[in-house]
């Protein structure tokens, strides 16, 4: 007995060198992160974290109140909400796998069988027994899997918030594209009611020989193109509507409005550094979360190459009755364990440790990926604040002088000191002057959006 105990111990080694697999390291990381943010634009504001209800900053409780709807019954969020329930229950089943197994078995018989004599005999039996059961995690398999299956669950609690930024910033943008929407068909009614009076003015002029007929059929082809753009803009303004009860899980239907377009509020928003974006951004977090699963995953798969042990136990008692079960039962017991050690499997153990590596290989280069993209939406967001900033004013600058050219025009057609043409190209600029404005307020107000999503949208990763 002691010479097969010292031929077991001297052969462990051997068997765990033959079942060790060499370290699979992670790839070399490519990522660059940069010192800061290029562009004058990153430089606005104080660089304090954004505030988790970031959409209150453009003063619109309609938008607030539409937003907190979208966060509590959209679609979407429901599903991620139900996936994040399953992956709690998947670390609670791996967590069970390193605790002792229990169970209760009761099994009642009755056989015929041939006695001693050659003569049949009929026996009754009822036995019952308790088992129980134990692996102890000798090499840490039990335990990486575990550690897999709580990283994967905190990957899909950061994937909840990557898809509540997005429900957010979607509903936000949609919300203000439809305010600027609302400013172009007001804008587009004003306009038209213009080239009504217009037309009659030329109209009239025509009747009494005062302007030729090219003047009238002209201001009636302005007119009518005018007309044309409002219906245009209801079909508009009735889609965004349905987008924006989509997302916030309601039937079709008008959407409440608040402030108007103009009056929003630009709000200040300060990008911090670029490293500071980590630990900002909820897909960030997520990729990194992957990684770690991952990385446990691989552990988990290497440690199948090593010997397993499992150790059993059980006791029980069997009687002819279940009277005789209960009173005076024949008292059953055993104890046992065993070692199982991979020796020849055709190299599936040694694949599946390949696979887990490639899939942590893969999790490190998606990991990079996002960063790089959060770096690139961020920057996109900071670029487009900065020159449609700047557009804009310029756009302001030329409604003012449009304007002023509209009125002088039409004071000179009104007294007969210029043709009706003169007074068209003048309203023309104008209307373009004025719907340029509240396009480029609504994209500056949507970029705003953008860069609070690019940041992260007042979520920070947990430790």
């Amino acid at each position: 007995m002691k010479r097969a105990m010292r031929a077991v111990r001297s052969l462990a080694p051997l068997l765990l060198a033959g079942c060790a697999m060499a370290p699979q390291p992670a790839p070399s990381p490519t990522l660059d992160v940069p010192a800061a943010w290029r562009g004058a634009a990153a430089h606005a504001g104080t660089g304090a974290a954004v505030a988790p209800g970031w959409w209150q900053s453009f003063g619109d409780a309609q938008l607030d109140a539409l937003v907190r709807r979208a966060l509590a019954s959209n679609g979407e969020l429901r599903i991620a909400r139900a996936r994040l329930q399953e992956y709690g229950a998947r670390v609670r089943i791996a967590a069970g796998a390193q605790q002792p197994a229990l169970s209760l078995a009761l099994g009642p018989g009755r056989a015929r069988a041939i006695g001693p004599l050659g003569q049949p005999v009929v026996v009754t039996s009822v036995s019952g027994s308790v088992q129980a059961a134990y692996e102890p995690d000798l090499f840490g398999r039990l335990g990486s899997a575990t550690e897999a299956a709580r990283f994967e669950a905190l990957s899909q609690e950061a994937a909840l918030e990557a898809v509540a930024l997005s429900v957010a910033a979607n509903t936000a943008s949609g919300y203000l594209n439809l305010l600027g929407l609302d400013a172009q068909l007001a804008l587009a009614r004003a306009t038209l009611a213009s080239r009504e009076r217009s037309f009659t003015l030329a109209r009239h002029q025509f009747e009494v020989g005062y302007s030729s007929r090219l003047e009238m059929s002209q201001a009636e082809a302005e007119l009518h193109a005018t007309a044309a753009v409002v219906p245009q803009l209801e079909r508009a303004i009735a889609q965004q509507e349905g987008a924006l009860n989509l997302l916030a899980g309601a039937s079709p239907g008008p959407v409440a409005r608040g402030a108007p377009l103009l009056a929003l509020r630009l709000p200040a928003i300060g990008p911090g550094l670029p490293s500071e974006l980590l630990r900002r951004r909820p897909d960030i977090a997520q990729a990194e979360r992957a990684v770690a699963a991952s990385d446990a995953s691989l552990a988990a798969a290497r440690s199948q190459l090593l010997p397993s042990i499992r150790l059993s136990a059980t006791l029980g008692a069997q009687g002819h009755s279940l009277g005789e079960l209960l009173q005076s039962p024949t008292a059953l017991w055993s104890i046992g364990g065993s070692v199982l050690a991979p020796l020849f499997d055709g190299g599936r153990l040694r694949a599946q440790a390949e696979i887990a590596g490639t899939v942590r290989d893969r999790a490190v280069f998606a990991y990079e990926n996002v960063v790089r993209g959060a770096f690139a939406e961020t920057e996109n967001a900071l670029a487009a604040i900065d020159g449609l900033t700047r557009q804009l004013a310029q756009a302001e600058a030329r409604r003012r002088a449009a304007g002023e050219t509209l009125r002088v025009a039409h004071n000179r057609y009104a007294n007969g000191y210029a043709s009706y043409l003169e007074e068209l190209d003048a309203q023309r600029n104008a209307f373009s002057a004025e719907n340029t404005v509240l396009q480029l307020r609504a994209s500056l107000l949507a970029a705003h959006v953008d860069l609070f999503r690019a940041l992260g949208g007042g979520w920070s990763a947990s430790e």
